[in-house]
């Protein structure tokens, strides 16, 4: 369980939509503290959960699963062991195969298609860990290939509330940490 100094709220004494968050989080991860903090502040779950998870990660312009292969990308670089097992299973939903997700771990791109190879590649240069991140011409020009630049505005916006989010988890002692996990305050 992760080590947070900030109060935790039960999930029986939580709102009953709060509660949804809680359980499909727990349910996927065994282990939801993130929801169990913030819903302290259920404005601020909502803007993360509905606001952003809902009307842009699931329901954007761009299609889910390059958001969701974006998404494993980015936890795989930065090593929050909560993410990675959401993520993992956001991939396989949307029709992966455990063969491509393997290869994603060594940065194997070539079962995937060049607007997927794009897309990992993007999340590979905004991800938390790469502080010498950017969007090179060549990147660009791959990306152009199969995404309007209103779409990679919405794949990179996506990205960076993430890794936002993220960074803020791991501040705050929200999440579990990989091993690997550079980040790692334990």
């Amino acid at each position: 369980m992760p080590d947070t100094l900030l109060s935790r709220v039960p999930p029986d004494q939580m709102p009953e939509g709060v509660r949804l968050a809680w359980d499909a989080l727990n349910e996927l991860t065994g282990e939801a503290t993130f929801v169990e903090v913030f819903a302290k502040a259920p404005e601020l779950l909502d803007f993360t959960m509905v606001k952003f998870y809902q009307e842009i990660f699931f329901n954007g312009r761009v299609d889910e699963r390059y958001k969701q292969l974006a998404r494993l990308r980015l936890s795989m670089n930065h090593g929050c062991r909560t993410c990675n097992l959401q993520n993992l299973a956001g991939v396989a939903e949307t029709g992966y195969s455990p063969e491509q997700i393997d290869a994603m771990w060594r940065q194997d791109y070539s079962d995937f298609g060049d607007d997927e190879a794009a897309v990992m590649e993007l999340a590979d240069e905004i991800a938390l860990n790469n502080d010498q991140g950017k969007l090179t011409e060549a990147l660009h020009e791959k990306l152009r290939c199969h995404f309007s630049e209103e779409d990679i505005l919405e794949l990179g916006l996506c990205l960076a509330v993430i890794v936002g989010l993220v960074k803020l988890s791991f501040v705050f002692g929200l999440v579990q940490k990989e091993e690997y996990c550079r980040f790692s305050t334990q």
